[in-house]
């Protein structure tokens, strides 16, 4: 049993994750193994101030997430699947910056390299070298209605893409209860996915099936969302995940929560377990099961 006396000594998988050669790197994942994490799911991380405008920028950016997810393997020995997409944020800042500039010329300019980022993250995909699309998604701040439609329609493109190759999205969406998660199951079924296959990072701590709906959550489980993880995670569906959304960015050193937080958190669940009827197949079901039927078992 990996469930016992309040311990949890199974796998721990942080879902969502990002790395940076400029700051903690192979330190932070070494943190998060010592508080005993055995998986990350390494997110790729644009450089925000100059995100790639051409297909070799694309494909350079990813190779160095890919590289540095090999560099975690053989240094610190811990499992790690890559995730690899244009991010929402960067997509709608080049947007903005190159329809001002150039007008129509630059919106289609700006769409056009969005889809290259997805083309060549599909390679890498098809190649082994990552499990899934993401983070992709929409704005989660006040930008134009151009913007949003423009973010909706590429998002539901994308999602007929990952229909028609096999593979999951992990999305980054705004905080809107289950109007959002509403929205992206409509998206789903209009193309035919199957939504389970949409990860929502950055979920809050309801995980009702009244809330989440067919999508799968990845929890962003702060100090004060445990009781209500622990209220909503029996009348779940087919689970969630945890993560950190760990930014590993030296200019914001305290930003969303830290490397060592999944692993503690998880525990922190364990020493709940017994008095609210959490068994150990829901501790599998977080860490590895649902891990392995989104993103496929590890080699």
């Amino acid at each position: 049993m990996s469930l016992v006396n309040g311990k949890w000594n199974g796998p721990i998988v942080d879902n969502h994750f990002h790395l940076n050669r400029n700051g903690r790197f192979l330190s932070a994942a070494e943190d998060f193994k010592k508080a005993g994490g055995t998986g990350l799911i390494l997110v790729h991380c644009p450089n925000f101030s100059s995100p790639p405008t051409t297909k070799k920028e694309h494909k350079n950016s990813y190779f160095d997430t890919i590289l540095m997810a090999e560099q975690v393997r053989e240094k610190v020995e811990i499992n790690v699947r890559v995730v690899l997409g244009p991010h929402p944020a960067a997509f709608a800042h080049q947007f903005e910056l190159w329809f001002e500039e150039e007008g129509e010329k630059g919106a289609q300019r700006a769409i056009e390299n969005y889809n290259d980022s997805i083309d060549i993250a599909l390679d890498f995909v098809q190649e082994g070298k990552a499990v899934a699309i993401g983070e992709v998604g929409r704005p989660h701040w006040k930008t134009s209605d151009e913007v949003i439609g423009l973010s909706n329609k590429l998002l539901e493109e994308t999602m007929a893409l990952a229909k028609k190759e096999k593979i999951p999205l992990q999305l980054h969406m705004e905080e809107n209860g289950n109007q959002t998660y509403g929205d992206l199951e409509s998206m789903a079924e209009r193309v035919g996915l199957n939504p389970i296959y949409l990860v929502r990072h950055f979920a809050p701590a309801d995980v009702s099936i009244s809330m989440v709906g067919k999508i799968t959550p990845s929890v962003n489980l702060g100090k004060d969302g445990i009781n209500t993880l622990v209220e909503t995670c029996k009348l779940s569906d087919h689970g969630f995940m945890l993560e950190t959304d760990y930014m590993d960015d030296p200019r914001r050193p305290g930003a969303v929560l830290g490397p060592k937080t999944v692993p503690k958190r998880t525990q922190q669940l364990a020493l709940l377990a017994e008095e609210n009827g959490l068994d150990e197949e829901m501790f599998y079901n977080i860490h590895q099961e649902l891990p392995n039927m989104i993103y496929g078992e590890l080699n």
